[in-house]
């Protein structure tokens, strides 16, 4: 979460690499549909709020590019 309120804050994103925020989301990703296939909701939570979050840095990349 500070790095997202920092990045909205300053309208900028230059400090985030696109390829290894990517890469975590992908990996977060893949963590919650391990979760959900062990419906296990610790997993799914947890996984849940972090793509959120980085789906949400991911668009300020983007969006201050």
């Amino acid at each position: 979460m500070p790095q997202m309120f920092k990045t909205w804050q300053t309208k900028s994103a230059k400090d985030v690499s696109l390829i290894a925020l990517i890469t975590f989301i992908t990996g977060v990703f893949l963590w919650l549909i391990y979760g959900i296939y062990l419906q296990s909701l610790p997993i799914i939570l947890a996984n849940s709020v972090t793509l959120f979050f980085n789906l949400i840095i991911l668009w300020l990349k983007i969006k201050y590019r």
